[in-house]
């Protein structure tokens, strides 16, 4: 049987897979996924949607459509009782109003991953069709020459079919086949915690109207607490198991748990489906072997105290996606593969300490909107402006040069951070110049093969001054596809010879962060 032929092939359709999808086909790469699922997930699992993750959905086209499948923003808060009426309950965490200038044109939301899942999965259906296989099972992979030959199974049928790949990427969960195939193991420590999740249908809508939120912790010990998926009918009710703890799975016993969590005994209480899982904190020892990788809970497994593990793994098909397009279209050296480890195992690491502080700290951490805006990448894929301090510091350098600040985010212009956020015309934002290809931003920019030139003179006054007094600022940045700075340098001179030379200079600076040689159209340039 001939085999399938495709550039990548993705496995796993959850958000961080149907993601990958959505970018790839932005960027016309052909590829191939495949879910072992019949349908999208029927529990609601992750919750939050960071600003961040809201910024990669704005720029495929999908934040409105997200944003109204979520819980509105005033209910995005913590609700602490003895249980669901208790009259002296408190209600904490509504959203800060920013000083200033807000940082993002896109702040995040509650959107529970079955209401989410489908809206990412009609939009990669719409773009890559018969690509999206859901229902699809992976079987086995192994290596072959320069790409990988995987059998793959129909979930219903068991026919089989043969894919040749010249990439795959596992983005198929913390039990992540594709990684077992790999031998790449996970490290970190498993069992902090064990818990019995349950879907329910309930009208509790009118029981807390005056008390809206989208977690509701039980201050009773071992109680554990409700998710909102939507703050009217549909409910998680949610509570801890002993490590060998058997869970109910009898329907009566199970709406007991509930009438008593809720303390409404007569309460109309119907169980839609269980779920048992348990927090660990984990991470991958390598993201890449030869020509496999891994993005999302295949990569990191992040305790769900701050609701940043599905958004950290939506950063990992950001950064991936790109790279990934510039090596299949041959604008790149897979060197630059190698740069996704870099800049993305450190973020995890960060936000797995982060979780894992929440997780022992229930009654005082917040979700923190802003910390997946703040991550500054070093690596080949991102050229300093000045000399590095450190070896830590120099392109390709160690896991200790990428990092995020739990402290806040400050827009900077500098290489390796995001590109600051500032009000254009119309309800656009700088934001909206990236991708699908480089950009450069300049005063009196000139496009150059693979870079779009935007000149500063053409925003609003306001905007031009905002971006002078962005700390780090140069005369002209080059922005990544995926919103991050990866060089920064002189602006093209009003000379012919100065225009010349800091197109040789951009020439240049494209060539190191594509990890490739310069050619001499690039010198040409």
């Amino acid at each position: 049987m001939t085999a399938l032929k495709t550039p990548v092939l993705i496995v796993g359709g959850g958000p961080v897979g149907l993601t990958l999808s959505l970018l790839l086909s932005g960027y016309g790469v052909d590829h191939l996924l495949v879910e072992a699922r019949r349908t999208v997930s029927p529990h609601p699992k992750a919750r939050g949607v960071s600003a961040r993750s809201m910024e990669v959905f704005r720029r495929l086209g999908l934040a409105a459509e997200v944003r109204r499948a979520g819980l509105p923003a005033d209910q995005v808060r913590f609700y602490r009782g003895r249980d669901l009426v208790d009259p002296e309950f408190v209600r904490t965490g509504a959203p800060e109003q920013p000083d200033g200038e807000p940082v993002t044109p896109t702040p995040g939301l509650i959107c529970s991953q079955d209401a989410l899942e489908p809206v990412l999965l009609r939009r990669a259906t719409a773009l890559a069709g018969a690509r999206i296989r859901f229902g699809t099972r992976l079987l086995s992979y192994r290596e072959e020459g320069d790409g990988v030959g995987a059998v793959l199974a129909d979930a219903g049928t068991g026919a089989r079919q043969t894919v040749r790949a010249d990439w795959l990427i596992g983005c198929d969960g913390a039990a992540s086949s594709v990684r077992a195939g790999a031998g790449i193991a996970l490290e970190g420590p498993t069992g902090l915690g064990r818990y019995l999740s349950v879907r329910l249908e309930a009208p509790l809508g009118a029981v807390v109207a005056d008390r809206a939120s989208a977690s509701y912790f039980l201050t009773v010990p071992g109680r554990g607490g409700f998710l909102a998926v939507d703050n009217d009918r549909q409910w998680i009710y949610q509570c801890p198991l002993g490590p060998e703890a058997q869970p109910p799975t009898d329907p009566a016993e199970l709406a007991g748990l509930v009438r008593t969590a809720a303390g409404l005994p007569e309460l109309a209480v119907t169980i839609v489906s269980t779920l048992v899982w348990r927090m660990d904190a984990r991470l991958a020892e390598a993201y890449r072997r030869s020509r496999v990788l891994l993005a999302g809970d295949a990569a990191h497994v992040v305790p769900p105290t701050g609701g940043h593990g599905m958004n950290t793994g939506i950063g990992d098909a950001d950064n991936l996606a790109w790279k990934l397009a510039a090596v299949v279209a041959g604008g790149a050296d897979q060197a630059l593969l190698d740069t996704y480890e870099a800049e993305r195992r450190p973020v995890a690491r960060q936000v797995i300490e982060v979780s894992t502080a929440n997780a022992a700290n229930r009654a005082g951490y917040r979700i923190d909107d802003e910390l997946l805006l703040t991550p500054v990448y070093r690596s080949a894929a991102v050229l300093p402006a000045e000399a590095p301090d450190s070896a830590a510091e120099a392109p390709g350098g160690t896991e200790a040069a990428t990092t995020l600040d739990p402290t806040g985010y400050r827009p900077a212009c500098r290489p390796g951070a995001r590109l600051p956020h500032l009000p254009l015309a119309d309800g656009a934002s700088t934001l909206d110049l990236v991708g699908p290809g480089f950009t450069l931003i300049a005063p009196g920019a000139v496009a150059a093969p693979g870079v779009r030139a935007v000149d500063p003179a053409d925003w609003p006054a306001a905007a031009r001054a905002r971006w002078r007094r962005l700390p780090g600022g140069r005369e002209a940045v080059l922005v990544r596809p995926d919103g991050h700075l990866a060089w920064c340098g002189a602006a093209p001179g009003g000379s012919p010879d100065g225009s010349a030379a800091a197109l040789r200079e951009l020439s240049s600076a494209m060539a190191g962060v594509l990890s490739r040689t310069r050619t001499g159209d690039d010198q040409r340039a």
